[in-house]
């Protein structure tokens, strides 16, 4: 049975943190984010909307300024 869910990366963020000159572990630290979050992030899994609403707070964005939605396209 395939995952319906909608796929997710989180390169606007990787991007954002290379902008700012911030790494992941300051990242981290700032936004309480465990390891196995942040690994999940980095391997572009599910994390929880709080992690996300933390992450925005901390580098005072919006959620689509750290998260991208995959589209699939009619054919797939």
């Amino acid at each position: 049975m395939s995952d319906k869910r909608a796929k997710i990366n989180y390169k606007p963020l990787w991007k954002m943190l290379i902008d700012k000159d911030m790494t992941k572990s300051e990242l981290r630290k700032v936004t309480s984010i465990s390891r196995s979050t942040m690994a999940k992030m980095v391997n572009n899994e599910y994390v929880a909307m709080n992690v996300l609403v933390r992450i925005c707070i901390a580098l005072n964005c919006s959620i689509d300024n750290i998260v991208e939605i995959e589209r699939k396209t009619e054919e797939e």
